[in-house]
Parts: C-alpha cells; structure tokens; sequence
C-alpha cells in the first residue's frame, strides 16, 4: 500500500508499505479520504516530533477485513477516531478522558493519510461509527474534529442572550461558530486575515477584523463585553485581546496551543475582574458519538468548509495550503 511519511526535517515522502493485519475485534479499512488537521501541521513543524511517522486522524474509509467480534461488516463504510481512553482510571472517572495514560498512548496503525489502516479493538468498540448513505465522506470526516469542539463548548458554556466570540476563522472556527450559534449565543468571528474574514461571511458568519469585531461586540452585548472568547488561533499573543473583549465575569477558552511561555495578562486582571481561562485538548467516546449524531442529522454546514483537495503523493502542497492559509480545508484522498 502507499503511505506518505514524515521524515527527517518535516520532509514528506510517499513509500510503498505492506498492509497492515488485523486481529480478533479489529478492522481493515481501505481510505476514501482523511482531513488535514492543524495539530498535523503542528507536528510537521516540531522538532521533537519522533519520524517515520504517518499521520492523519479525521479518517473515513470502507471495511475490507473485519476481525472476529469486531460489530461491522465487509463494506461498511465508517469514520473511526484515533485516542480512546481506559474509562477506569481517576483521569477517566473525573471526567478528564484526553489526560488518561491509555488514551495519549492509544492510536490507529498507520495513520489516516495511508491507503490502508488498522483500527485496534478499543478504537473499534468505542469510537468508530457507521457513515449512514446521505452524508458524504468529506462531511463524516468532521466527526473527530467536531467531537473535540464539542467537549470545547461544554467547559465553556454559553447560552441564549450571550455574546460569544470566535478567534481564528479557519475550519475550526467555523465549526465553533455554528455550535455557539446553536447554543443561542450572539456570534461574532475574528480574524486578522482578510481573506478569511471574507471567506466566513461567504459561509454566513458574521465576521470582522479585530479593529471591527470592538464595536461589534459592544453592540451585541450592551456595552458589558462577551460572554465567552473563544480561541482557536494566535496563541498566546491573542490573549490580551481576548481579556479586552471579554465581559467582567467572563471566560476565555483556549482550544489550541502555540508559541509562548508567559501569558500577556496580570494576575491582578484576572482576579479584580473574575476572569475565568479555561482549555481542552481532543475528545471522549460521548463527545465523539454526539458530533456523528450532529453529523447524521445534517445539523452543521459541513462540505463547504473544505476548499481543497490533494492525493497522498501531494501532501506537501497540500500542508502549504493550510500553511499559508490559502486554504481553509484540505481532504486528502489515496
């Protein structure tokens, strides 16, 4: 089978693997297509990021072997996610899935952006779905990436009659937009790219640049601030925004990570004004199985967010898309 490997110096490269053999409650899939993640960038980037290594989680692909137990068949067309945690241990009795030991060494074999793949047992029985016909492979590819920003959205509640803000308007944000709209909240997208904030409102979000969403946001609250600020892209510099967008009493929630050591806020701020920070990294098995409900019922606009397309052999274009950010989305076919 072909696979594109992560090589030495973030080098990409398409090789030639055997496939990989199942066991007793596993699965074979042979890949219609997986998305391109940020975090696969990230890890692209990173120097400590161990190779060979084939990435690519948001899969979705046909069953061609099924062990024995495992609960699909022959033909089944299904997304499978890639972590899942014991369900016994503290971190999992208290709630904190992503932190449980199982769950960070957990994983599918090889990665999404290969021809075939493995889905170990635990992966099988807790978080692989059956695609029902009327959802495209492109919207069921949302599953996993949708199941972390719901798990976002719970730690972060917001409701009817708040104001909620989404930093960053790539694929991410424009998921987080619809669920806060879905939750009642007023939402207001930022963006410091223009391109993007034209892009989102070709999506119908109502987006702005940071020096507009000010106003924006005052208008949509009353003056107080919003409820929520939700981060989704400029890492720690995008935090002192954030705290001057954000209400007395508010929260702002950090959905993904980035460079910087200190962040830009005096303690004093946070506490005179009861600031509350609060993160989330990945996803359980409920998060998981909710967001392929939402995906089932038709419930987000999906398909559109993706704006490109690349096979394997041209994974590296297709990482300089979203690099640059030309690209909002990449699906990645064999």
């Amino acid at each position: 089978m072909k696979a594109a490997v992560l090589t030495g110096g973030g080098r990409i490269v398409a090789e030639e693997r055997p496939a990989p053999r199942i066991g007793a409650g596993e699965l074979l899939l042979r890949l219609r297509g997986c998305g391109l993640c940020g975090s696969d960038i990230a890890k692209i980037g990173a120097p400590g990021t161990r190779t060979p290594l084939v990435l690519g989680h948001e899969l979705v692909g046909d069953v061609v072997q099924a062990g024995e137990g495992a609960r699909f068949a022959v033909g089944d067309r299904v997304v499978a996610a890639h972590h899942v945690p014991c369900g016994d241990c503290h971190y999992c009795r208290r709630g904190s899935h992503s932190m449980c030991r199982t769950f960070k060494a957990s994983n599918l074999d090889p990665g999404g952006f290969a021809e075939m793949v493995r889905v170990p047992a635990a992966n099988v029985a807790h978080a692989t779905f059956r695609v029902p016909p009327h959802v495209s492979d492109e919207a069921a590819s949302f599953v996993e990436p949708l199941g972390c920003c719901l798990r976002a959205v719970r730690r972060s509640p917001v409701g009817p009659g708040d104001t909620a803000v989404v930093v960053g308007l790539g694929s991410i944000g424009c998921l987080f937009v619809q669920l806060l709209g879905r939750a009642g909240a007023t939402v207001i997208g930022v963006d410091q790219q223009g391109h993007r904030v034209a892009s989102a409102r070709a999506l119908g979000v109502v987006a702005a640049s940071p020096d507009q969403a000010a106003s924006a946001v005052a208008a949509a609250s009353a003056g107080r601030g919003a409820d929520l600020v939700l981060i989704t892209g400029g890492a720690a510099g995008a935090l002192a925004w954030a705290v001057s967008a954000v209400r007395d009493g508010g929260a702002i929630h950090y959905f993904a990570g980035g460079p910087g050591d200190a962040l830009p806020v005096a303690l004093e701020t946070l506490y005179h004004r009861e600031l509350t920070i609060t993160t989330t990294y990945s996803s359980s098995p409920a998060d998981l199985a909710e967001a392929f409900a939402l995906v089932a019922e038709g419930g987000l606009r999906l398909d559109a967010l993706y704006t490109h397309r690349r096979s394997l052999d041209r994974l590296d274009e297709a990482v300089e898309l979203m690099r640059s950010t030309r690209a909002l989305k990449v699906y990645v076919t064999p």
